[in-house]
């Protein structure tokens, strides 16, 4: 029998990518997580993370999927979708990818059943058992391990965007003072905005400013 978790790293970030992720490993051998240091990604040092994660994919199957802020600004904009549902597609998309028995999921939506109905309905393998839960990165190990593979990712890509536009923009979470300052100065600029989810208050207050600035020339 084999138990899968999916989990996601940078749903919240205002640049970059979100990272969807799956572990799945023989339920008999799932022991073998804790043994090697395995929790939430947040709990973990980016060293720590990325030594258990060599470790990790010598016992688990994992994959990862890339969610692009194009694609994340059309499901928060839509009036027929949102950032919930897109996240149970990739969730889908990656467990019909790595077939397990049981798949746990972190659920972000406040309605579990919901959920849970909608990812069924979205996965091809309807013999798969399904479970969402709050903070189950935090109370599953497998669920623990998916955080690691979409965490050490998702660390991977902010650091190629960088490398890419030559500029580093912190963490490209809104919190960050160097993301602020990142979007206040270059908002507007095609070739380092196409990493900016347009969608969050951080960019659009940045788009609304200079909108009401060129109303007021009238």
């Amino acid at each position: 029998m084999h138990i899968g978790g999916v989990d996601e790293a940078g749903r919240g970030p205002v640049i970059g990518p979100m990272v969807m992720a799956i572990a799945s490993i023989r339920k008999e051998d799932e022991f073998k997580l804790q043994a090697m240091g395995v929790k939430d990604s947040k709990l973990l040092s980016e060293k720590k993370r990325n030594e258990i994660l060599i470790v990790l994919k010598e016992v688990c199957r994992t994959a990862f999927i890339k969610v692009w802020p194009d694609e994340i600004d059309e499901a928060v904009k839509s009036s027929s979708d949102n950032l919930n549902w897109l996240e149970a597609r990739k969730a889908a998309q990656l467990i019909d990818r790595i077939p397990c028995n049981e798949v746990i999921l972190d659920c972000p939506s406040t309605n579990l059943v919901s959920y849970k109905d909608y990812i069924k309905n979205q996965v091809k393998n309807k013999k798969v058992k399904i479970k969402v839960e709050h903070k189950a990165d935090l109370n599953h190990l497998i669920v623990g391990a998916a955080s690691i593979v979409a965490k050490v990712a998702r660390d991977e890509e902010i650091e190629k965007i960088k490398k890419e536009i030559g500029k580093d923009f912190g963490s490209g979470y809104p919190s960050d003072p160097k993301t602020q300052a990142f979007i206040e100065k270059y908002w507007n600029n095609k070739k380092y905005s196409v990493h900016m989810r347009k969608s969050w208050d951080t960019w659009q207050k940045h788009h609304n400013q200079k909108a009401q600035t060129s109303l007021g020339a009238f």
